[in-house]
C-alpha cells in the first residue's frame, strides 16, 4: 500500500515511517524543513499550514492512506501563541483531510487526552470531550475537522508519548532520563495521572488503523493509568537510576500558563480486543525504552 505521513521528522511520525518501510509498504513523509531521520522514503518538505502546499503534495503522491500525527503539541507554547497554534492543530488537519478526500484517501488523525477535562477520568472512546485550554481546544477542533472533511476517517487519541531517540524537544520519558542520568533533583506531579505512551507502539497502532483502514474513535496509548511520579519511580527501577532525586509535587504549584486534566488517562478495552499491535503495559514499554536507549549510546555513558 501506499502511505503518506505527515510530521515524519518528529517521535511518532518517523517510527511509523519505519515500520511502514519494514512491512513493504511504499512511504512518503511529509515534514518541516529538511529531512531529519533515515530511512529510503520519498520525503516532501511541506508547511501544513499552507493548503494549497499540502494538497499539491498529497495529489501528487496519491496514497491510499494518511496517517496525520505532526501537531503543535508543546501545551504552554500553544496557550501563549493561539493563532500558531490553530494553525498547526486546525488549519494544518482541515488541510490534509480535503487531500485525504480529494485523493480516496483514508485517514488516520492523532490526537490526544487533553481533549478531555480530566475530571473524571480514564476515559473511553464514548466519552464526552471538553477541552480546556488552548492545545486541548485546538486539538478537539482538528478531530472535527478530520470527522467532517474525510467521513469515516480513524481519530487516534494517545497520551505522554515518549521515546529513545528523542525527535526534537525532548519528550517526557527523554527529559527524565537525561535528568536522571545527572542526578538532579526532580520534581514530578503526583495528583495528574495519565496513560504513557511508548512511541513504537502507538506507532504499531497507528499503522495497523492504516492498514485494516478502520474510521472511528479508538485511543491508542499506553494500557496502564498511573501518576508521573509512579511513571518516574518506576523509570528509575528499570534504568537503575537512583528514584530518591524524585519530589511529589503538585500541578498547581507550579502556576503553569496552561490548564492540564488532572484524572486523564484513556481506557484500552477496544484496542485490547479489536487490534493486533496491543497497548503495552508500563513495565514492558519501560523495558522496550531501555533497550532502545542502552542501543544508541551517548558521550554520558561512555559511547
Amino acid at each position: 500500500m501506499r502511505f503518506l505521513v505527515t510530521g515524519s521528522n518528529g517521535l511518532v511520525g518517523s517510527r511509523i515511517c519505519a515500520l511502514l518501510e519494514e512491512r513493504g509498504h511504499e512511504v512518503v513523509g511529509l515534514g518541516r524543513g529538511g529531512r531529519r531521520t533515515a530511512g529510503s522514503y520519498l520525503y516532501l518538505p511541506v508547511e501544513l499550514t499552507l493548503e494549497a502546499d499540502v494538497l499539491t503534495a498529497i495529489e501528487s503522491s496519491s496514497p491510499e492512506v494518511i496517517i496525520h500525527p505532526a501537531s503543535m503539541t508543546e501545551v504552554d507554547a500553544c496557550e501563549k501563541n493561539p493563532e500558531q497554534a490553530y494553525a498547526a492543530n486546525v488549519t494544518a488537519t482541515a488541510a490534509v483531510a480535503k487531500g485525504a478526500r480529494r485523493v480516496g484517501a483514508h485517514l488516520v488523525h492523532v490526537s490526544t487526552d487533553y481533549v478531555f477535562d480530566g475530571d473524571h477520568g480514564p476515559y473511553d472512546e464514548e466519552a464526552l470531550p471538553n477541552p480546556r485550554g488552548v492545545y486541548a481546544i485546538t486539538k478537539h477542533m482538528g478531530e472535527q475537522a478530520a470527522r467532517v472533511l474525510a467521513p469515516g476517517c480513524a481519530i487516534a487519541r494517545t497520551a505522554v508519548v515518549y521515546g529513545w531517540p528523542p525527535a526534537g524537544r525532548l519528550n517526557f520519558g527523554a527529559w527524565l532520563v537525561s535528568a536522571l542520568e545527572k542526578k538532579q533533583p526532580l520534581k514530578l506531579f503526583e495528583d495528574q495521572f495519565v496513560s504513557p505512551t511508548f512511541a513504537d507502539s502507538v506507532a504499531a497502532m497507528l499503522v495497523e488503523l492504516g492498514e485494516r483502514k478502520l474510521g472511528g474513535t479508538w485511543n491508542t496509548c499506553g494500557g496502564e493509568v498511573v501518576n508521573r511520579v509512579t511513571f518516574g519511580r518506576a523509570l528509575c527501577e528499570v534504568f537503575g537510576f537512583d528514584s530518591s532525586v524524585i519530589t511529589p509535587s503538585k500541578l498547581a504549584d507550579l502556576k503553569l500558563p496552561s490548564p492540564r486534566p488532572l484524572h486523564s488517562g484513556l481506557k484500552v478495552d477496544k484496542a485490547r480486543s479489536q487490534l493486533s499491535a496491543q497497548p503495552l503495559s508500563l513495565s514492558e514499554s519501560l523495558t522496550r525504552f531501555h533497550a532502545a536507549w542502552k542501543s544508541a549510546p551517548t558521550p554520558s555513558r561512555g559511547g
